[in-house]
């Protein structure tokens, strides 16, 4: 009999690779890529011959109850309520101070930032990183030099800095991990319109009656722009 477990995309990872025989998974399905050090510790343990299979897009949403105002955010202000370091007026990487969105920019809401998301097992988180929080993170100049070094801006090349800044998440309490359970992100989004969850793209489909999809850099998440890729965080 099969055996199927559920795992956030990291643990699966874990599971997968750590060898080969009936105690360890022979397939394992992430909302991701596998890493090249997934692959490494795949083959240290004996997983040499690994076949990726892409069944299919996803996007990831930014979204919150229909009884708030629908949200219009860019990934720049995402990664600047989000971030644990940001860069300060003189471009210092300070400890995050936003604590409303209004604090990023007047336009934005003037409530508390509070954002329920995955946990960093899992893979809509490690996706969320890479296309929101660093798709806004490499839009300061002096972030980005870090990826490939940068001779006019005296910036050695420092890519575990580059990540470690655009992909860390605060932990003050701004955003919350609500573990891999989606149904209880939309349960407390009803309950608190404040709020807002990350989540990829079904849930929003499955609960459209309830909560509504934030548009960002001006893009809605539709099925249609999710699938061409012109929705950034596909």
């Amino acid at each position: 009999t099969p055996v199927i477990e559920s795992t956030g995309s990291g643990g699966g990872f874990k599971l997968f690779c750590a060898g080969v025989g009936e105690e360890h998974p022979d397939i394992t399905n992430a909302s991701r890529a596998v890493k090249k050090s997934e692959i490494e510790r795949c083959a240290k343990n004996g997983v040499e011959k690994i076949t990726e299979v892409k069944v299919g897009y996803d996007g990831i949403v930014v979204a919150n109850s229909k009884k708030g105002k629908r949200m219009e955010i860019t990934r720049k202000q995402i990664f600047l309520a989000l971030a644990k370091d940001v860069p300060n007026a003189e471009g210092k990487l300070v400890a995050n101070p936003n604590q409303k969105w209004s604090d990023i920019d007047p336009s934005l809401p003037d409530t508390k930032i509070e954002v329920l998301g995955p946990p960093p097992t899992s893979g809509t988180r490690d996706a969320f990183a890479e296309l929101a929080l660093e798709g806004g993170c490499k839009q300061f100049p002096q972030i980005k030099a870090l990826k490939k070094g940068d001779d006019k801006m005296g910036i050695a090349k420092d890519k575990k800095k580059y990540k470690a800044i655009c992909h860390s998440i605060r932990e003050d309490g701004a955003y919350i991990d609500a573990g891999e359970n989606d149904n209880l992100i939309i349960q407390k989004l009803n309950a608190n319109p404040d709020a807002f969850g990350v989540f990829g793209f079904s849930f929003l489909d499955q609960n459209s009656d309830t909560v509504q999809g934030s548009l960002i850099d001006g893009k809605e998440p539709l099925f249609e722009a999710i699938a061409d890729g012109s929705y950034p965080v596909s």
